[in-house]
C-alpha cells in the first residue's frame, strides 16, 4: 500500500511563492507517473502537472511558466514549485501516484491548502 504524505501549503500573498512536497512510502518512484491536482470549493478537481515514469512533464495551461514539478525519485519525492501565484490558484492541492501499468490503482495524498491573498 502506497502511502503520500504532503506538506508545504499555506496563506501567501499574491506574486508570492509556495513549494509542495509529496514524500511516498511503499513505492519505488521511478515505475510511477507522479503528478498534482487541485481542488477549489465547489470546483472538480483538476489537473495541475504530471509527469511519466519517462520523465516527461506537462502542465495546465492556467499555470505554465508559473509552476514547475519536479522529482526525486531515489527520496521518493515529487515537488511543486509554485511561483507568481495568483488569488485563482486558492485550492486544496492533492498529490497524485500511479504505477505506469494501465491496470494499476492510483494513490492520492490528504490534500494540502493553498491560499493566495489579493
Amino acid at each position: 500500500q502506497v502511502q503520500l504524505v504532503e506538506s508545504g501549503g499555506g496563506l501567501v500573498q499574491a506574486g508570492g511563492s509556495l513549494r509542495l512536497s509529496c514524500t511516498a512510502s511503499g513505492a519505488n518512484f521511478a515505475h510511477y507517473v507522479l503528478g498534482w491536482y487541485r481542488q477549489a470549493p465547489g470546483e472538480e478537481r483538476d489537473l495541475v502537472a504530471i509527469s511519466t515514469s519517462g520523465g516527461s512533464t506537462s502542465y495546465a495551461d492556467s499555470v505554465k511558466g508559473r509552476f514547475t514539478l519536479s522529482r526525486d525519485n531515489g527520496k521518493s519525492t515529487v515537488y511543486l514549485q509554485m511561483d507568481s501565484l495568483k488569488p485563482d490558484d486558492t485550492a486544496v492541492y492533492y498529490c497524485y501516484a500511479k504505477h505506469y501499468l494501465p491496470s494499476a490503482t492510483p494513490f492520492w495524498g490528504q490534500g494540502t491548502q493553498v491560499t493566495v491573498s489579493s
